[in-house]
């Protein structure tokens, strides 16, 4: 399998801010704090009380320890390549473990939960954290902080810090395109006007708390993930259309929005393009270094993620580096990484 020149330039970029970390023996920036969804969850969703977890195998089967520890994939997430890209020598903690202290909290924190969202009923849903909680828990955490290290040097953590939020894909697929409570009354544009109030928010009271560098990745192409096609579909192999329109109309409105609220005195926001990125690993996989992009690793690969990617799924494959979805819902590693590169990328403004 060759490599592609996408994976080339990716790993320069990765060489180039890794040498100039090393050189001055620190990371880029102070700390790395992450709020969202599944996607980007280290392990937050293993003590609670929800059937949306990865702390089983096969997840984590490619993971450094080679065990699960919480992230819905066969190895590293995007966060964590990102991490090592910014220079960090260790990855920001899952706030409710008991990694969570200490001065393991001086270079950052994820909150986030799988299954929770801009909308806070998804999180609900399925008993996640919502962004609201996980504001919350944003809030003590800087008290421990300042408990730690005094105002002075805190306020210079929260100002220098990137704050990485994720989510608005639990919004579509596990809510709104499923929920017969939702659905009949809002159409998609209105549902997504309803999520862009709440990243607005979202985005204002993370600046109230201090928070200067803030990035936010939009929607995939939520059509195109395996478990949208097998469940809306309608028996098709092919990308469902409706829903990559929904999610390119959303990020339209998403990008307008940040515009907006660059205006914010001192505040760096960046939004993330993983649509794109992603869309491209999709329909080329073989011109990125991949060889199947319909089907996720674990099971059929149509459908199986959380409880139904488990150690008993038929048909899970021996080998996920050449596949771009680790399950129905979340890409695999070597999916993450690539998509990390496109995020160094993108991401030069907030570490300048």
């Amino acid at each position: 399998m060759g490599i592609s020149s996408k994976k080339l330039a990716f790993g320069f970029l990765n060489f180039v801010v890794v040498f100039f970390s090393v050189v001055h023996g620190d990371p880029l920036v102070p700390g790395f704090i992450i709020f969202g969804d599944s996607v980007v969850d280290v392990g937050n969703n293993n003590n609670l009380y929800t059937l949306v977890k990865a702390n089983f195998p096969p997840y984590g089967r490619d993971f450094v320890t080679h065990k699960p520890t919480g992230r819905f994939c066969n190895g590293k997430l995007v966060v964590d390549f990102t991490a090592e890209f910014l220079g960090f020598t260790s990855y920001p903690p899952a706030y409710i473990s008991p990694e969570a202290k200490g001065k393991n909290l001086l270079t950052g924190v994820n909150f986030a939960s799988g299954a929770s969202g801009y909308y806070d009923r998804t999180a609900q849903l399925y008993r996640a954290i919502s962004l609201t909680q996980q504001l919350n828990y944003y809030k003590e955490y800087q008290d421990k902080v300042v408990n730690m290290v005094g105002q002075a040097k805190a306020n210079a953590l929260f100002s220098g810090a990137i704050h990485l939020l994720s989510a608005g894909s639990s919004d579509f697929v596990q809510n709104y395109y499923v929920n017969p409570a939702i659905n009949p009354y809002y159409t998609a544009d209105q549902f997504s006007d309803i999520l862009i109030n709440s990243y607005t928010n979202f985005v204002q009271t993370l600046y109230g708390l201090g928070a200067r560098r803030i990035g936010v990745t939009n929607l995939p192409p939520l059509g195109c993930l395996p478990a949208s096609i097998t469940l809306f579909g309608r028996g098709s192999n092919q990308c469902v259309d409706r829903l990559n329109k929904d999610a390119a109309s959303f990020n339209n409105k998403l990008e307008s929005t940040s515009q907006n609220l660059r205006k914010l005195p001192g505040l760096k926001l960046v939004v993330f393009d993983i649509f794109h990125p992603l869309l491209d690993l999709i329909r080329k996989p073989t011109a990125n270094g991949f060889f199947e992009s319909r089907r996720a690793c674990c099971g059929t690969g149509t459908l199986e993620t959380s409880m139904l990617c488990n150690s008993r799924s038929i048909g899970t494959c021996t080998n996920a580096t050449g596949y771009v979805f680790w399950d129905g819902f979340h890409p695999s590693a070597s999916a993450n990484e690539v998509m990390a590169g496109a995020l160094l990328e993108q991401g030069f403004d907030l570490i300048s």
